[in-house]
């Protein structure tokens, strides 16, 4: 290992926002990240207590982490597979104040498009690709995290990059030019304008949604702008009958908003993909089983006042 120990920064809770990082990007799912890191955690203490020598608690807890991760979405392929309609990441919201260059490189790594993109990896693939692309380990750690050879470990890279290359998702570079548009674009939702929806959709803008057969949804994606627009249209004239109200906030690095009830619970999320001006993709998640962590944290922030 080439990361040297920095006992002062290995506490599990400074520890615990690297490793849901890596399992979030990994597994999709918020819920199954945050138990993925509570066992890693779990291991890595009963390691020492067992007298395990451990240099470093960083990476020996993000080989644990990633190891978990992997048997996770091995024993989650069939239900994947027998997934009702579209399948989209569990959203979360993120800061919209974080530096420019910062909140790029997060938006890349980070947005639906992306962790959709990485779903037509194997397990494996998708850890070597994720730990050596986004958060910067080498080879030689890699290949120790995972359990395989160093030359092994690069060609598995190689392998992963030529199956995302041609299709990652690209995004406005400017973050504000990306809220401005996506300010208009809900505005011209919430207004019922057509016309203006369709100036800032692209010609095969494409709109996804996530029911997971527990909420209405469209199972396959509604494409082009013009039945964009109208779908949305038509969709925000019903939420407005039913009190439904938007607010708007970063989602996975992207512009985006949630919708929530008369009662305040999280009832949608959505996430724009913009491209050269234009909004090229939405995802809307509705399954209340993937919002769940989000209406919990909306709960605790009203009891605090929040």
């Amino acid at each position: 290992m080439t990361i040297s120990p920095d006992r002062t920064s290995e506490t599990d809770e400074t520890l615990r926002p690297l490793l849901f990082s890596i399992a979030y990007r990994m597994v999709g799912s918020v819920t199954d990240a945050e138990d993925l890191v509570q066992e890693a955690l779990l291991r890595v203490h009963s390691a020492e207590q067992e007298g395990v020598v451990i240099e470093s608690r960083r990476p020996y807890a993000c080989a644990v982490v990633s190891r978990l991760s992997i048997d996770h979405l091995r024993s989650a392929r069939i239900r994947r597979e027998e997934y009702v309609g579209e399948w989209l990441p569990e959203p979360i919201v993120t800061d919209r104040t974080l530096d420019p260059a910062e909140h790029a490189e997060l938006s890349d790594s980070l947005s639906m498009a992306f962790l959709v993109l990485l779903e037509s990896l194997s397990p494996p693939e998708r850890a070597v690709l994720l730990l050596r692309d986004v958060f910067g380990f080498g080879f030689d750690e890699i290949a120790e995290l995972i359990g395989k050879s160093e030359d092994n470990t690069r060609q598995v890279a190689v392998r992963a990059r030529q199956r995302v290359q041609d299709r990652k998702p690209r995004f406005e570079a400017s973050v504000e030019r990306r809220w401005a548009l996506a300010e208009r674009f809900f505005a011209a939702v919430e207004q019922g304008d057509t016309d203006g929806l369709i100036s800032l959709l692209a010609a095969d803008a494409t709109m996804y949604g996530d029911g997971g057969g527990r909420a209405p949804a469209r199972r396959t994606p509604v494409r082009g702008a013009v039945a964009v627009a109208r779908f949305l249209v038509h969709l925000a004239r019903q939420t407005r009958r039913d009190g439904v109200t938007l607010a708007l906030v970063d989602v996975n690095g992207q512009p985006g908003a949630i919708a929530h009830s008369p009662a305040g619970e999280t009832v949608a999320v959505l996430s724009l993909d913009i491209a050269d001006g234009q909004v090229i993709a939405l995802r809307s998640v509705v399954n209340p089983d993937k919002l769940t962590h989000l209406r919990r944290r909306s709960s605790t922030a009203r009891r605090r006042g929040g």
